[in-house]
């Protein structure tokens, strides 16, 4: 009897999946589920209390986290001073997560707005110093449309600092 090829990509999951590095993996396993209701899939916690491996569900993606490893030269943003990665997360309601997200406890730097490329967007970061952008899909648009619109926002704010 020949045994069931395993699959290279397992299901539920896609071909890019973000690994992130945090100080204090079971706090954010928590905060991410209050901000973007996330599911624990799964947690390994090491000899020592901290988590070597977890990954949870937002929406249908997977994202994996651990616990900072200096060890294993495993350091997040708030020890890196920075990220210069943002998650972005498309959702039903911009606004709602958003304001769901800043009561959980993420830092609001860019309240939400209607964009040029044809999204409700917003940005803010998380108490583990990850970056995510918020989104939600309004129109579709022609890249000749998002380039005029980006030209027009261009002006618009050149216009805003001369005065």
């Amino acid at each position: 009897m020949m045994a069931n090829a395993v699959q290279s990509i397992p299901d539920g999951m896609h071909t890019v999946t973000p690994h992130l590095v945090v100080d204090g993996a079971a706090k954010a396993i928590e905060f991410y589920k209050k901000a973007f209701d996330a599911v624990e899939l799964s947690r390994l916690p090491g000899p020592d209390g901290k988590i070597m491996h977890a990954s949870i569900r937002i929406g249908d993606s997977v994202v994996m986290l651990v616990d900072e490893g200096p060890h294993w030269q495993s350091f997040g943003p708030l020890t890196l001073k920075g990220s210069p990665v943002t998650l972005h997360l498309y959702v039903p309601d911009t606004d709602a997560t958003f304001a769901q997200a800043v009561s959980a406890g993420a830092k609001a730097t860019m309240e939400p707005a209607d964009m040029f490329w044809g999204d409700r967007f917003g940005q803010l970061q998380d108490p583990f110093g990850h970056k995510w952008s918020i989104a939600t899909h309004q129109r579709d648009m022609t890249p000749q449309e998002m380039q005029a619109g980006m030209q027009e926002a261009a002006r618009n704010m050149q216009a805003s600092q001369s005065s």
